[in-house]
């Protein structure tokens, strides 16, 4: 994106407006329809297709705007897979967070193997307030050993970090899981692979600002807004 142009270039409504509506919509269980209605109470003409056109555009902006402003997660990290419907199939989508639970990283994959642990494993060590991990801890699906071996043989994780499938130890994660279910459950299910990609950007965009992980919330938004 050029320096000098705006995210919110040609919009008919203020920042402020797209903004919130797309916080409304990724953060509570609300329909496109139901945040359609909630302006029109508020004397805004804004349809629900126009909604759904803000949440695809902004949601991953919002997410690549808070990444410079999370705060460092912890060396211990809990790893998990969860259901997305797509359409009429079922897509899995992977979490990281770390021991208090702070998101580290999440990534939607059409499958649940070895290499798209793999995947993930990358996309978490590339994650700028990721610390190095001691420690990773799973399930029991098979794909993990092996895409964990893998990945240190690839020396994308450190080789002296251990990898721990102690059930209860991801509790931790399950319970985090529960904020993405209810929100996916209240949109009933994605269309498309990519709107489920986008959209998921901006619901645990919301779900990381909600557990304070964000330094400067506000700046964040102000940067959004301006740029």
């Amino acid at each position: 994106m050029k320096r000098n142009s705006s995210p919110f270039k040609w919009r008919h409504y203020a920042p402020d407006i797209i903004l919130l509506c797309v916080r409304w919509y990724c953060r509570y269980q609300l329909s496109y329809r139901d945040v359609e209605e909630i302006n029109r109470e508020r004397g805004l003409e804004v349809d629900h297709s126009t909604v759904f056109r803000w949440v695809q555009r902004y949601a991953p902006e919002i997410n690549k705007r808070i990444r410079p402003h999370l705060k460092l997660s912890g060396a211990s990290f809990r790893v998990d897979e969860t259901y997305v419907k797509v359409g009429k199939s079922w897509k899995y989508f992977y979490r990281a967070v770390d021991k208090e639970g702070q998101t580290i990283d999440f990534m939607l994959s059409a499958r649940r193997d070895v290499s798209a642990a793999k995947r993930f494993f990358k996309k978490v060590m590339r994650a700028d307030h990721r610390r190095l991990p001691f420690s990773i801890s799973v399930d029991k699906n098979a794909a993990y050993p092996e895409a964990f071996t893998a990945s240190q043989e690839e020396k994308v994780i450190p080789l002296d970090c251990r990898l721990r499938r102690v059930k209860y130890l991801n509790n931790v994660i399950e319970q985090d899981h529960r904020f993405i279910r209810r929100r996916w459950r209240a949109m009933q299910c994605f269309r498309s692979f990519r709107t489920a990609e986008r959209t998921l950007e901006g619901v645990e965009s919301m779900n990381m600002i909600r557990k304070g992980q964000v330094h400067d919330q506000e700046g964040s938004s102000q940067k959004i807004r301006q740029e």
